[in-house]
């Protein structure tokens, strides 16, 4: 059997949903050190241990494996900045960041999800990994939502839990379909002459019901929601976009006009976001093979979703 690649395994390893922490302790001199690990898990509640994965490679390697205990701090998920701060090669990790020393003398950082403060139990060889056993010595439960990782990128897991009910923000979730009839999608006249997607605001605690109702009121005919295609934030208005698939009945259309997968109007769009999801859609169209793109309105992630899904 062949060796596998370790790029190829990487990115295997990737498709595994994980929360993200930091992982503190001090060095010889009293400073504090840490870094951002995805590689955590618990192990046993008596007695109180957890785990995580510590590169060999890493500069924190020598300092880590002589300390006599360190902290993981599971990030909240508006902790986005701090595990990019933890992860990038800074000189001084904790100047942008709040910490207190914990109980049992490692930084705990501020508005976390959760925090364990652990004296060192065990250092087991993983290869080119060593994996660190810490016994919990004492723990904190934020009772704040963590920080998602997967595939390379992060993810939300309250926004992932409103990609499935659309619950909305006080100020309203925009809510668009890629709606389709025969193969042609619908699209509307919005400001200047520009086409835009059927959408709506989903006031809180309104869900796809209520969108499949506007859009099939709208069209005159029957409308079926199907996959989450697009889930982004405009970062300038911070509003929360969310984009289904949607298949239309047969009949008349009452309000629009349906374009040809190979000749929708890309050039004359209300704004680039839209452009992208259109872009996107008439080239998974070839293949029949659609994804759901997560992200902001500049950069993201496309997520399988399956061939001949809708």
């Amino acid at each position: 059997m062949s060796k596998p690649d370790p790029r190829a395994l990487r990115d295997a390893f990737g498709a595994f949903l994980t929360g993200v922490t930091v992982v503190t302790t001090h060095d010889a001199d009293g400073a504090p050190i840490g870094f951002t690990a995805n590689s955590f898990a618990s192990v046993s509640l008596e007695p109180p241990l957890l785990l995580v994965c510590l590169a060999r490679t890493s500069r924190n390697f020598g300092p880590l494996t002589q300390a006599p205990g360190f902290a993981v701090n599971i990030l909240s998920q508006g902790q986005k900045e701090v595990s990019n701060t933890f992860a990038r090669p800074v000189e001084d990790r904790f100047a942008t960041v709040d910490w207190t020393v914990g109980p049992n003398g490692s930084p705990i950082l501020s508005d976390v999800a959760a925090w364990f403060d652990c004296t060192m139990h065990q250092i087991v060889d993983g290869g080119d990994h060593v994996v660190l056993l810490g016994r919990i010595e004492a723990f904190c439960n934020g009772q704040l939502n963590g920080l998602g990782y997967a595939r390379g990128g992060y993810f939300v897991p309250e926004l992932a839990q409103k990609a499935v009910s659309v619950a909305s923000s006080e100020t309203g979730t925009i809510a668009g379909t890629v709606a389709t009839q025969a193969g042609q999608v619908l699209l509307l006249r919005g400001p200047a002459g520009r086409f835009a997607l059927p959408s709506c605001v989903l006031a809180s605690g309104e869900g796809p019901d209520q969108l499949q109702t506007f859009v099939g009121e709208l069209a005159g005919v029957t409308a079926s929601l199907g996959f989450i295609y697009s889930l982004y934030e405009d970062r300038k208005t911070g509003k929360q976009h969310l984009v289904y698939r949607c298949e239309l009945g047969p009949g008349d259309i009452r309000t629009g006009q349906l374009f040809p997968v190979d000749a929708l109007p890309l050039d004359n769009l209300v704004d680039a976001p839209t452009a992208d999801v259109l872009s996107r859609y008439a080239s998974e169209s070839v293949l029949g093979n659609f994804g759901m793109y997560v992200g902001d309105e500049q950069s993201g992630k496309v997520v399988s979703v399956g061939k001949g899904s809708s």
